[in-house]
């Protein structure tokens, strides 16, 4: 493989980062929630079109991960920028606030979009990067934390989208930037040649408990029949579940908290409104390189065991800093970058344990857990803050957290496993 071929490999991660800075558009979507809530919308149902999204972004991802082999990488990625697009350029051209109209485009459709791009960049980036699993899953997803600070300061500070035009100007905006920008970065979603391997690189050598990290592929069927599916799929739900009610939350609870504390409701807005589109979303999208790279160092384990027992504790402690301007942002940055880490590290321990071939198909199983925490975090967040009890939902999302890091801790490569579902098979 000639050395032009190896820097090719880089607008991968380019196009990667492109993409996936549209993608991260739901993470903005408490941008939105004060102009619907203002229009009648409870906190339930704001929250309800949130996990729609994340919930269908998880599902289809399923399907895309079977379609992968089929269409072939590019393809499925434009067809990601098209859907996420379509939905919500059409929310803005019916120019309502209808929940159920909001639900089904923003939600439903763009949700879909979502889920149909999402796989691409972790597929393609891993077959061409086997060398640096951690750091360029981490850079791959990069972009969907940064997303959301964008798209937030485009629809409020930055660019006063909602001010100046309102919600579904917006959201056309939106729409057609996503399916333009989806679209240019699908160009480079390819994969390498059969057999290619990074110059000067060869795979690790078998240890003396079993098979190097990602040099056994396992099947999707095979994958299923393992015990270690199932608890890293549950640490995800932990991980992934706290960080979305946070998220879903992020602007609604401190604000509260901080008007409790006899702030204005116009600095109130101005504090919670930094806390997510700059300390949150700018922590979120460094998690992602940072988790991933020290777990290149670290081992995929021993980082998720870090990530999820730390995510629990800022999650316990933040009820206490809600109303006050730096501890707010304080833990608003911790909570971000520790879920930005499960974006890096689950695709990479999906690879190390599963192995890299079918990464693609595999991948997608296991994000069914994001899917899960993304309808359990936020939909409790949003009927317990109905209910005037936001502190709750915190107070179970961090002890799951806890729970999780200890099942993270116990979990050991499947290997056993794989000889007894092959003969099963």
């Amino acid at each position: 493989m000639s050395d032009q071929k190896v820097m090719n490999r880089w607008f991968v991660v380019l196009g990667a980062i492109l993409i996936q800075l549209c993608l991260g558009a739901i993470y903005a979507w408490s941008v939105f929630t004060p102009k619907l809530k203002a229009a009648g919308w409870t906190a339930a149902q704001t929250q309800a079109v949130f996990a729609a999204g994340l919930a269908f972004f998880a599902i289809v991802m399923v399907f895309a991960g079977r379609m992968l082999p089929k269409v072939g990488p590019r393809k499925l990625t434009i067809a990601g920028g098209v859907v996420l697009g379509l939905g919500y350029a059409l929310a803005g051209l019916l120019g309502t606030t209808s929940f159920w109209a909001i639900f089904l485009l923003v939600g439903v459709v763009g949700g879909s979009g979502i889920g149909l791009a999402y796989v691409v960049p972790i597929a393609v980036g891993t077959r061409w990067f086997p060398d640096k699993k951690g750091l360029i899953m981490g850079l791959a997803v990069a972009g969907f934390g940064f997303g959301a600070m964008g798209w937030v300061k485009f629809a409020g500070a930055w660019g006063n989208l909602i001010a100046t035009y309102g919600l579904s100007t917006t959201f056309l905006i939106y729409g057609v930037a996503f399916f333009v920008l989806v679209c240019i970065g699908g160009i480079w979603m390819v994969f390498p040649p059969e057999g290619y391997k990074p110059a000067g690189w060869e795979p690790a050598a078998a240890t003396a408990g079993g098979a190097a990290s990602g040099s056994v592929d396992y099947t999707s069927k095979e994958m299923l029949k393992t015990k270690q599916f199932y608890m890293i799929f549950l640490c995800f739900v932990a991980g992934g579940g706290a960080g979305l009610m946070s998220i879903g939350l992020m602007k609604l609870y401190p604000m509260q908290a901080l008007q409790a504390n006899g702030i204005s409701e116009a600095v109130a807005s101005g504090i919670a409104g930094t806390a997510m589109a700059v300390f949150f979303s700018l922590a979120n999208g460094l998690g992602r390189i940072m988790w991933g790279a020290m777990s290149d160092k670290l081992g995929r384990k021993l980082s998720i065991t870090i990530m999820l027992g730390t995510q629990g504790l800022a999650v316990l402690a933040f009820p206490y800093m809600a109303g006050s301007q730096w501890p707010l942002w304080i833990f608003a940055t911790i909570i971000g970058f520790n879920f930005g880490g499960n974006f890096a590290l689950f695709p990479s321990i999906t690879a190390d344990t599963f192995g890299n071939k079918f990464v693609g198909q595999n991948y997608p199983w296991i994000f069914l857990a994001y899917g899960v925490g993304g309808i359990l975090g936020p939909i409790m967040g949003g009927k317990l803050g109905d209910l005037g009890n936001f502190p709750l939902a915190f107070t179970i999302c961090g002890v799951a957290c806890l729970v999780a890091a200890i099942i993270a801790g116990c979990t050991k490569p499947p290997k056993k496993e794989l000889q007894a579902a092959k003969a099963a098979a």
